[in-house]
C-alpha cells in the first residue's frame, strides 16, 4: 500500500471519529436537556402537590381552632352550670340541716311532752288506785271487825254481788305481772303501817308484840280458809267440767255423732279410731254401682210397658153381616160375642242381679263387729 493511501485512509478515519465525538455530543446535550425539562417539570408538579397540602393543612388547621374554640365556649358553659348546681347544693345543705335540727327539737319537745304526760297519768292513776285500795281495806277490815263482833262465818256463800265479782276477776286476768305487782306493793304500803318503836317502853313494846302476833295468827287463819275455799271452788269446776263432758258425750250419741264431736277438742278425720258402724251401714257403702243403676232401668223399662199393656184398648170382633152359615134355630147370630176376651197375664219382672256373697266373708265381718262392740263396752266400763 502507498503512503497516499495510507494518509487518505488515516484522514478518514479521523473525520469518522470527529463525526461521531459530534453526534455522541449532540445526544448528550440533548439528553442533558430533556433531563433539564424532566426535572422542571416534576419540580412543577411536586410543587403543586406541595401547595395543594399545604393548602389542605390550612383548611384542616381553621377547622381545628373552630372545633377547639366551640369546644372551649361549651366547656366554660358546663362548667358554670355546674358551679351553679354546687352553690344550690350547699344551699340545700344547710336548708336541710336547718330543717332537720328543727325537726330533731320537735321531736323532743313531743316526746318530753308525751313522757310528761305518762308520768302524770301514772301519777294520778296510781292516786287512784292507792284511794280505791285504801276504801277496800277500810271496808275490809269494818267487815272483819262485824264477822268478829258477830262471831258469824267469815266467808258465805251468799253474799256479795256475784257479778261485780266476776268482773274484778276478768279485770285481774287481763292486768300485767308489772301492774299486779304496782297493786302488791301499793296495797302492803297500806296494810302493812310503819312501827313507831320511839320512846317506848318495855310494857309497852310487850303489848305490841303481843298484838303483831294475834295479827299473824289471824292472818294465817284467813289465808287457811281462803286455801280451803280456793281447794273446793277447784274441785267444784272440775267436776262442773266432767258433767258438761258427760252430757256433751251423751248428746252426740243421741244423734249419731261421734262421743268427743261435741267437746272442745273433736276427734280428728286423720286418728284413728275405732268403727263403730254395724254391718248393714258396712255393707251398704259397697251397694250401687253399674248393676244397680242398670237393674234400676230394666225396672222402670218394665213398669212403663205393664203400664202400656195394661191402658191396652180391648176391641171385640166385628159380628157377621147377614146369617152365619151353618147357623141351627136357637143359636145366638155371633158365639163370639158371648165369649169373655181373658185377659191376658204381664209378663213377669226382670229378676234383679245380686251379687253373690260369700259366706265365710260375712262370718269374718260379724265376728269383728262383736269384737269391736266388746272392745268399746270395755272402754266405757273403764
Amino acid at each position: 500500500m502507498s503512503d497516499d493511501e495510507s494518509a487518505y485512509s488515516a484522514s478518514e478515519g479521523e473525520e469518522y471519529e470527529e463525526t461521531t465525538t459530534r453526534e455522541e455530543v449532540k445526544e448528550k446535550v440533548k439528553e442533558d436537556t430533556e433531563d433539564e425539562e424532566r426535572k422542571k417539570k416534576g419540580d412543577e408538579g411536586a410543587n403543586f402537590l406541595k401547595s395543594r397540602q399545604q393548602m389542605k393543612m390550612s383548611e384542616l388547621d381553621e377547622q381545628l381552632a373552630e372545633y377547639i374554640a366551640e369546644w372551649r365556649k361549651q366547656r366554660a358553659k358546663e362548667e358554670d352550670e355546674l358551679r351553679r348546681l354546687k352553690d344550690k347544693q350547699a344551699k340545700r345543705k344547710v336548708l336541710r340541716a336547718e330543717e332537720e335540727k328543727k325537726l330533731t327539737e320537735q321531736k323532743k319537745a313531743e316526746e318530753e311532752r308525751k313522757m310528761r304526760e305518762d308520768s302524770e297519768r301514772k301519777q294520778r292513776e296510781q292516786e287512784e288506785k292507792r284511794k280505791r285500795l285504801e276504801e277496800a281495806e277500810k271496808k275490809r277490815q269494818a267487815m272483819m271487825k262485824g264477822s268478829s263482833e258477830g262471831g258469824g262465818k267469815k266467808f258465805s256463800k251468799g253474799g256479795g254481788d256475784k257479778l261485780s265479782n266476776i268482773q274484778a276477776a276478768k279485770g285481774e286476768l287481763g292486768k300485767t305481772r308489772e301492774q299486779l305487782a304496782e297493786e302488791k306493793k301499793i296495797a302492803l304500803s297500806i296494810r302493812v303501817k310503819p312501827i313507831n318503836v320511839d320512846g317506848i317502853g318495855s310494857d309497852q313494846l310487850r303489848h305490841k308484840a303481843d298484838e303483831m302476833w294475834n295479827l299473824i295468827i289471824k292472818l294465817e287463819t284467813e289465808k287457811y280458809d281462803m286455801e280451803e275455799r280456793m281447794k273446793r271452788q277447784d274441785y267444784d269446776l272440775k267436776e262442773l267440767k266432767e258433767r258438761q263432758k258427760q252430757q256433751l258425750r251423751q248428746k252426740a250419741l243421741k244423734r249419731g255423732l261421734e262421743a268427743e264431736a261435741l267437746t272442745k277438742q273433736p276427734p280428728s278425720k286423720f286418728e284413728r279410731r275405732t268403727d263403730r258402724r254395724t254391718y248393714d251401714d258396712k255393707k251398704k257403702l259397697f251397694e250401687g254401682g253399674i248393676l244397680a243403676t242398670t237393674s234400676e232401668e230394666k225396672e222402670k223399662k218394665w213398669a212403663d210397658v205393664k203400664t202400656q199393656f195394661e191402658a191396652r184398648q180391648k176391641a171385640k170382633l166385628p159380628k157377621w153381616f147377614g146369617e152365619r152359615p151353618g147357623k141351627k134355630a136357637g143359636d145366638p147370630e155371633s158365639p163370639e160375642a158371648e165369649e169373655v176376651e181373658e185377659d191376658l197375664e204381664p209378663p213377669p219382672p226382670p229378676e234383679p242381679e245380686y251379687e253373690e256373697e260369700e259366706e265365710e266373708e260375712e262370718e269374718e265381718e260379724e265376728e269383728e263387729e262383736e269384737e269391736e262392740e266388746e272392745e268399746e263396752e270395755e272402754e266405757e266400763e273403764e
